[in-house]
C-alpha cells in the first residue's frame, strides 16, 4: 500500500512557520500582513471556503478585512472596490472568491487586482513570471503540490510527469511548476486520446480535471506518485477525488488523501503569498 501524503500535517507546519514569521514582525514594530476577502453572493461552497480562510487568517496573525456582497452587486461595483483596496497601504492581498455571479466576469475582476495583491496567483502578470521562469506570487495550489512533493522528498527533475486537466487555476500553472523544477511534463485534457497510457508511463500524476474517478487506478505505474487535486461531491454526500483511491494506492509509492491531502496546502500557501507580498513588495 502507497504512503499516504498527510496534507494537514504539512499545512500546519508552513502556518506554524508564518505565524512565528508575523510574531517576529509584529515583535519589530511592524504592522500585521492583510488580507482582503471579498464574497459576492451566497453560494454555500464559496462561503465554506471564505470561512475558513478567515479563520486561517486568525490563527496566524494575519489581518483579515471581509467584504461580503449581494449577489446582485453591479461588476463596476466590485471593481471600485477592488481599486479602493488596491491603493489601501494595510492591504498586502486582494482575493476575490470564485465562482461570481454570471453578470460579473471573472477574468475582468482577475485583472483588476494589481499584481503585487495578487495573492491568488491568477493575474495575467504573475502567470507570466511563472511561465518565463521568474515566479512571484504563485497560485496557490499548484504551489502547494510544490511543496507536498517537497515534504516527501520527491525531485521532480528528470521525471516524467502527467497532469490531468487544462484549468487555468490548476492544470496549466502546475505544469509550469514542475517545467520550472526541471520535470518532463505532458497536459492531458479533453482532447487527449489515450489519457491510459499518458498516465501508465508517468513517474508522477497531478490530477485536477474535477471528474471524480477519472483516473483508473490500475493505470498508475507502479512506485508513482499520485497527487490528486480533485474534490468532488457524490451522490451519497461523499467527497472524492479525481483517481480511484483504493486500487490507486495499491500501486503508487505515495499518494494524497481526498479530502486532507491538498485542499489544506492551498490556505497555507495563500497565507504564504500573503506574508511574502507583505514583506517583500511591500516593504511593510
Amino acid at each position: 500500500m502507497g504512503n499516504l501524503i498527510d496534507g494537514k500535517a504539512i499545512a500546519a507546519d508552513i502556518r506554524r512557520q508564518i505565524h512565528d514569521r508575523i510574531q517576529r514582525r509584529l515583535a519589530e514594530g511592524k504592522r500585521p500582513p492583510g488580507l482582503a476577502v471579498i464574497l459576492v453572493g451566497e453560494d454555500p461552497a464559496s462561503q465554506v471556503y471564505v470561512k475558513a480562510k478567515r479563520r486561517a487568517c486568525e490563527e496566524v496573525g494575519i489581518a483579515s478585512f471581509a467584504h461580503d456582497l449581494s449577489a446582485d452587486t453591479p461588476e463596476a461595483a466590485l471593481l471600485d472596490l477592488i481599486d479602493t483596496l488596491n491603493e489601501d497601504d494595510d492591504v498586502d492581498g486582494v482575493l476575490v472568491q470564485l465562482p461570481l455571479p454570471r453578470h460579473i466576469d471573472p477574468e475582468t475582476v482577475i485583472e483588476r487586482i494589481h499584481p503585487d495583491k495578487d495573492v491568488d496567483g491568477f493575474h495575467p502578470y504573475n502567470m507570466g513570471r511563472l511561465a518565463v521562469r521568474l515566479p512571484r506570487l504563485r497560485p496557490c495550489t499548484p504551489f502547494g503540490v510544490m511543496k507536498l512533493l517537497e515534504a516527501i522528498g520527491f525531485d521532480p527533475k528528470g521525471k516524467d510527469a502527467v497532469v490531468v486537466g487544462a484549468s487555468n487555476i490548476v492544470g496549466r500553472p502546475m505544469a509550469l511548476e514542475l517545467l520550472l523544477a526541471g520535470a518532463t511534463v505532458t497536459v492531458c485534457h479533453r482532447f487527449t486520446r489515450d489519457l491510459a497510457e499518458q498516465v501508465r508511463r508517468a513517474e508522477l500524476v497531478v490530477a485536477a480535471a474535477g471528474k471524480p474517478g477519472l483516473v483508473r487506478g490500475e493505470w498508475i505505474r507502479p512506485g508513482a506518485v499520485v497527487v490528486d487535486v480533485g474534490i468532488n461531491r457524490l451522490p451519497d454526500g461523499r467527497l472524492a477525488g479525481d483517481v480511484e483511491f483504493d486500487t490507486a494506492r495499491e500501486r503508487a509509492a505515495w499518494i494524497t488523501p481526498v479530502p486532507g491531502g491538498v485542499g489544506p496546502m492551498t490556505v497555507a500557501m495563500l497565507l504564504h503569498n500573503t506574508l511574502y507580498a507583505a514583506e517583500h513588495l511591500h516593504g511593510a
